[in-house]
């Protein structure tokens, strides 16, 4: 080597050789606290797997499905049909052939009843539609989307008779409704 490299290359100082002589008491000590015989916690795992005991409940046994024929004794109705009457022979029925009036364009709850007007015994009952057109009807007239017949025009009301299905029988029937007037 030249004395060049020799002189360059570190030199073990004594902070070195005592960090060594450290690591090698410690490493001595740790070896010697082991005794061999384990502690609580050794034993425990030895012994633990000679209590374990499956204890797995068995799978219920199962019961073979039935299958039960819906109304067998034809007691019930069919839920997938309407319980309205299509055609009841009923004595009362609105007539669907008649032509519609304008006023049966809009549902009852809609329109407005703004005011009265009288000409030579007739009596006509102003009524006001969702889109601001006011209507003349008379006593015959068919006002509302329920078949509803104007049955009487007073100063502060419009008497009507609808003819309505029922929801629960599929019958019709007969309603009386009013417009009251609006100020």
């Amino acid at each position: 080597m030249s004395p060049v490299n020799e002189y360059l290359k570190p030199k073990p100082t004594k902070s070195v050789w005592s960090k060594l002589f450290t690591m090698c008491i410690l490493s001595a000590a740790l070896v010697a606290c082991d005794g061999g015989d384990g502690d609580d916690l050794d034993k425990f795992m030895r012994d633990a797997d000679k209590d374990m005991h499956a204890r797995i409940k068995p799978l219920p046994e199962v019961k073979p499905y039935l299958a039960l024929q819906y109304n067998a004794d034809g007691t019930l109705s069919d839920p997938f049909r309407s319980r309205k009457a299509a055609n009841k022979s009923g004595s009362l029925q609105p007539n669907l052939n008649r032509p519609k009036e304008p006023m049966e364009a809009y549902p009852l709850e809609s329109i407005k009843y703004v005011g009265l007007l009288s000409r030579s015994k007739l009596t006509y009952a102003l009524l006001k539609t969702p889109d601001n057109g006011v209507q003349q009807v008379k006593v015959g007239n068919f006002v509302g989307q329920n078949f509803g017949m104007v049955t009487q025009i007073t100063d502060s009301e419009v008497v009507l008779k609808e003819i309505v299905q029922d929801d629960l029988s599929g019958d019709w029937i007969e309603r009386v409704t009013n417009l009251a007037l609006q100020e």
